[in-house]
């Protein structure tokens, strides 16, 4: 998953896509952390547990945001949200 996201965000950064690029080094930030955290390298579902819990995070504050007409915000949210999605299992 690691080298999947670097290889992702190497792409990202060629295309100089800002939002992908925030979305991947952030993502890379907490697997490392959570490794740190773990005391080894994470499993399939320690990935998609963390994901999960990402994708939530943005969900939740998209919708703050919403409620708070920070539509900007809100949108920047949401585009981070189908990044992680498109990590996550169907």
């Amino acid at each position: 998953m690691q080298n999947k996201l670097r290889e992702n965000l190497k792409s990202a950064m060629k295309a100089r896509d800002k939002v992908q690029v925030s979305t991947l080094r952030m993502l890379l930030s907490s697997i490392k952390n959570e490794e740190i955290h773990k005391g080894s390298e994470l499993s399939e579902e320690d990935y998609i547990g963390l994901l999960t819990r990402e994708a939530k995070k943005r969900r939740e504050a998209a919708a703050l945001f919403r409620e708070g007409d920070r539509d900007e915000m809100a949108t920047n949210e949401e585009a981070e949200l189908a990044i992680i999605q498109t990590y996550l299992p169907q």
